[in-house]
């Protein structure tokens, strides 16, 4: 996610009061598949709903300023996806062109009940993410379509032609450090195309707030060299090896559905590269680090609430099972950035497979060089997907390899109640992982329909449409990589519709397993006795506001013989007294279900509560936190109100982006 500038909340409510019309139409025509309400997609093939229809032709549709002046290329034919949506009008006319663009309509439900709202007072450390020109709140100031010339000077959408702001500093002159930290800097050598040379702002006097001593050790570094002078240079950019090239990354990306043709690091750097104990390379990169070529008129910066949000969630998701982006450290910076209320800022040092995204394969696609598009791909397939080298057609099979990726991680992220909020192209990433814990949120009542940003008022990002949106965004990776796939046009859109055919099967497949395992089923018991118990419970989970976490928790006491603790969540009695006889009659195994089922979670109202007290000064509740969730399977006496959803007077849960 790129940086925005900051604005009175006034003036965004009045800027997307005025362009609300080119939002996408989310509603669900009849007659229509849409996305279930309960993930069903993933209980049965025969009924998933995450796969659309097919694309209206438009006549006369062409792609100016795409790549290679291809028109219509998908024209004729859509990748297996939906009829197309209103959004296009808000997409720049030279967007629509990379490899015959289309956007379109996705089927999805739309969230139940009204916006949700956090109280002022709750609000005052979150940030309403802005991007310009798409048509939702926190436009940057001076920052709108008649001034994207502008900022892309000559026209260009590569780095090489982009201008230098004179407040912002480049990698000339910076201070090198001793710490012991063997950065590789692959990309920057690799991808000049995609990335410039940048530093980090200066930080008057940082203090490490947060450090991960065990994934340090994991990438061969010394924690207490990290927490001397020059380890902290290096943790906000300040200080880099000698060998080091720290770059802000390019890429594109459609976000909230509009196509944005220039987006990259507004506020984050690339340091380079690390080889992990285990012989992987893993990305060091920096979020909060200051202005770069693509903060458009934003301040580069972060707070220390929203930084040590993204430490706690992604740490959770990890000792979760989920593939994410790793949290190394947050540093405070000792300079107060400006929000709604001046708030202490800091840095994040984050670790990931890489930062590789659909949006960077959008990047290189729209500058109409094949050969960049090539050797990206190249490298995605080295570094994430190397069995795809041997296939016969190996762009082909990496397109395959990260549809597979992606319907696994959205059928993890499903069942544990994880809602995103904010699945643009430029969040999702070629390696698999989870990436960006802007917006998102954890469900407790159960509610296909959850929508906890504060930006999504379509509820385009609710919980139940994660796996449509997925979909959606693999068709637009597909897109890019059409060249490569084959020659010929029309045979390249066949094989990469088949290829996306795969998301929903594979979905499916895991979306089932995992449910199965979470309900305690025997292996071998008949397709449609699991189906049957599964869709069953998940209607009775909705209909009686059941905690998602908790619910399933109890219910391995009820495979043990209390059936209690799980009954008293329930208002029907009757419904719930007959299932759970169904369901005893298959012989459950609790301590597989105990495995499957987490009792701590990050809960919603215990983060706010945690980050509060770290922007006032107080980081024992952060570090209570983490101690909880790094071990989530685990009951530990004493732990119970992390275990227990949040209380009645915590009211409605809006989530905002930390820039």
């Amino acid at each position: 996610m790129n940086d925005h500038s900051r604005r009175p909340a006034r003036d965004r409510h009045q800027d997307h009061a005025r362009r609300s019309d080119r939002r996408p139409d989310l509603r669900v025509p009849r007659g229509r598949a849409r996305v279930h309400a309960h993930g069903r997609a993933g209980l049965r093939a025969s009924r998933h709903d995450v796969v659309p229809h097919r694309a209206e032709q438009r006549e006369g549709a062409g792609t100016r300023g795409g790549p290679a002046g291809e028109r219509g290329l998908l024209q004729r034919r859509g990748l297996g996806l939906a009829q197309r949506h209103r959004a296009r009008r808000a997409e720049p006319r030279q967007s629509r062109g990379p490899v015959g663009r289309l956007v379109r309509r996705v089927h999805v439900r739309q969230p139940r009940g009204p916006r949700q709202h956090r109280p002022a007072h709750r609000r005052h450390h979150r940030r309403v993410l802005g991007v310009p020109g798409q048509g939702h709140r926190g436009r940057p100031a001076g920052e709108g379509p008649r001034h994207r010339q502008a900022a892309r000077p000559g026209g260009q959408r590569h780095c090489s032609a982009l201008s230098v702001p004179r407040d912002v500093r480049t990698l000339d002159g910076v201070t090198t450090t001793p710490v012991t930290a063997p950065l590789s800097n692959r990309f920057a050598a690799e991808f000049p195309e995609l990335a410039v040379p940048w530093r980090g702002e200066e930080t008057p006097d940082p203090n490490v707030l947060v450090l991960n001593d065990l994934l340090a050790a994991d990438l061969g570094l010394d924690a207490a060299a990290l927490r001397a002078p020059d380890g902290v240079g290096l943790l906000t950019g300040t200080s880099v090896p000698p060998d080091a090239t720290p770059v802000a990354q390019a890429y594109a990306g459609h976000q909230f559905g509009g196509y944005s043709p220039r987006l990259g690091d507004g506020r984050a750097l690339l340091m380079g590269e690390l080889t992990d104990r285990e012989g992987r390379l893993r990305d060091l990169h920096l979020k909060g680090s200051g202005r770069t070529p693509f903060s458009r008129g934003g301040d580069g910066l972060a707070a220390v609430g929203p930084m040590l949000r993204e430490y706690v969630i992604s740490e959770a998701m990890h000792a979760l099972g989920v593939p994410t982006t790793r949290s190394l450290a947050v540093v405070a910076t000792g300079r107060d950035v400006r929000r709604e209320t001046m708030l202490p800022g800091a840095v994040l040092a984050r670790v990931a497979g890489s930062h590789l995204r659909v949006g960077t394969f959008q990047f290189a696609a729209s500058t109409g060089d094949v050969g960049l598009l090539r050797r990206l791909a190249d490298h995605a397939i080295e570094r994430h997907h190397p069995t795809a080298a041997s296939a016969d057609n190996p762009y082909r099979a990496l397109f395959e390899a990260v549809v597979e990726a992606q319907a696994d991680l959205v059928a993890r992220w499903m069942l544990i109640g994880f809602v995103h909020g904010v699945m643009n192209t430029d969040n999702m990433t070629i390696s698999g992982e989870t990436i960006d814990y802007g917006p998102c949120a954890f469900i407790e009542a159960y509610d296909p329909g959850a929508v906890y940003s504060s930006i999504d008022v379509g509820g385009r990002y609710a919980y139940g449409n994660q796996a449509a949106i997925a979909q959606w965004n693999l068709a637009r990776f597909a897109e890019t990589l059409l060249p490569l796939i084959a020659q010929d046009q029309d045979t390249a859109v066949e094989l990469a519709m088949e290829s996306l055919g795969r998301f929903a099967t594979r979905y499916t497949a895991t979306y089932a397993a995992g449910l199965q395992a979470k309900l305690g089923l025997p292996v071998g018991l008949e397709d449609a006795v699991a189906v049957k118990l599964g869709e069953e419970l998940l209607d009775l989970l909705h209909s009686n506001h059941v905690d998602w976490t908790s619910g399933f928790r109890a219910l391995a006491s009820a495979a043990r013989g209390d059936a209690e603790p799980f009954r008293g969540l329930f208002v029907d009695l009757a419904a719930i007294d007959e299932w759970l006889l169904r369901w005893q009659a298959v012989g459950p195994d609790p301590v597989a279900m105990d495995r499957a089922n987490p009792i701590y979670i990050p809960r919603n109202h215990l983060v706010e509560e945690a980050l509060d007290a770290a922007t006032g000064g107080d980081l024992g509740p952060v570090q209570q936190l983490l101690q909880v969730i790094q071990r989530p399977f685990e009951e530990r006496p004493g732990l119970e109100r992390y275990a227990k959803p949040a209380p009645d007077d915590f009211g409605r849960y809006t989530t905002y982006c930390g820039t």
